[in-house]
């Protein structure tokens, strides 16, 4: 293995980038296992963040209150549980979450429109609040199907900034490999 894969920065990049486009076509390709996994994978962090929490909320310490710590390290316990043995309920009901929120934005977004007289371009608000809306009644009326979607696009994400990544390395190490061309050729 080159030494220098790690500390070039060029190579850094293209190895990035190749990860991101890695992960954007298994994202893309197979949307559901994308999002199970994520499902697990947010289900141990919870569970680790749980026990963290416990552990704080029984050793002695002059900082924040222990009942909260309690209170909060087995909030996260059981949904780390319940994301980890459950991971498609879980990720349908966070998008359900997610639907909810984005209507309750889109609603708060059109009233500020409406009652604020010093926004300038009014309708742009409003459009956001529509799209907000409409994506918020999409997620809550279909949590299975729009949990894919968002594996989908964070395929997509991923494979773009991969691509960029890629192209960003290739383009530095051509900036810092190739020698300068001469400001001005002496006239012959």
């Amino acid at each position: 293995m080159d030494r220098e894969l790690f500390t070039s920065s060029w190579k850094m990049m293209v190895v990035r980038g190749a990860v991101a486009i890695v992960f954007g076509i298994a994202a893309i390709a197979w949307p559901i296992e994308t999002g199970l996994a994520l499902m697990l994978l947010w289900g141990f962090w919870a569970l680790l963040e749980g026990i963290s929490l416990l552990v704080q909320a029984v050793r002695p310490s002059g900082q924040g209150s222990r009942a909260g710590r309690a209170l909060l390290g087995v909030i996260a316990v059981i949904v780390a549980f319940f994301a980890i043995f459950s991971p498609g309920v879980t990720a349908q009901t966070l998008t359900w979450i997610f639907g909810i929120w984005l209507i309750v934005r889109g609603v708060f977004e059109a009233f500020t429109a409406f009652s604020s007289y010093r926004l300038s371009p009014r309708w742009l608000l409003l459009l956001g609040a529509a799209l907000s809306i409409v994506l918020g009644v999409f997620f809550v009326a279909n949590p299975g199907r729009a949990a894919v979607g968002i594996a989908v696009w964070l395929g997509l994400i991923a494979l773009c900034w991969g691509v960029v990544f890629v192209v960003a390395g290739f383009l530095h190490r051509r900036e810092h490999n190739w020698p300068a061309a001469p400001a001005n050729p002496a006239p012959a």
